[in-house]
């Protein structure tokens, strides 16, 4: 295996939960009305330190898209998606995108999103309306 390298943002930023790892802004985030399995989740314009998993098609609450696994380049965990294509015409805004499960990562403050019991357990990307 090759040497890692990592990017370190400044400013206020959302690391992995198990080793810390940079992965995104506060800055970059386009919205926070997304949910995931385990709750709450974040869609990004721009996340730095993962590697994408194979492209699959899923359908989501909002149809069908096809979408990659994110992984932590720390640790290998799963921290979230990616959007590469939205087959729904009002969709197409989340292309390039990915999506970071809040309870995967800390927050700028060093808080953890602990999973309610209200959290859906049924399909992803739903956003609050």
């Amino acid at each position: 295996m090759g040497r890692l390298f990592v990017v370190t943002l400044e400013g206020k930023i959302y690391s992995c939960k198990h080793c810390r790892t940079n992965l995104a802004l506060y800055d970059d985030i386009v919205s926070k009305s997304f949910h995931c399995r385990h709750g709450k989740a974040y869609l990004f314009s721009k996340v730095v330190n993962v590697t994408v998993g194979e492209k699959e098609d899923r359908m989501m609450m909002t149809g069908l898209h096809t979408v990659s696994d994110i992984f932590c380049v720390g640790c290998g965990s799963i921290v979230g998606w990616k959007y590469d294509t939205a087959h729904e015409k009002n969709q197409k805004y989340k292309e390039g995108k990915s999506v970071l499960e809040r309870f995967k990562i800390f927050g700028p403050d060093g808080s953890n999103y602990w999973v309610s019991h209200e959290a859906q357990v049924s399909g992803s990307d739903a956003e609050e309306v």
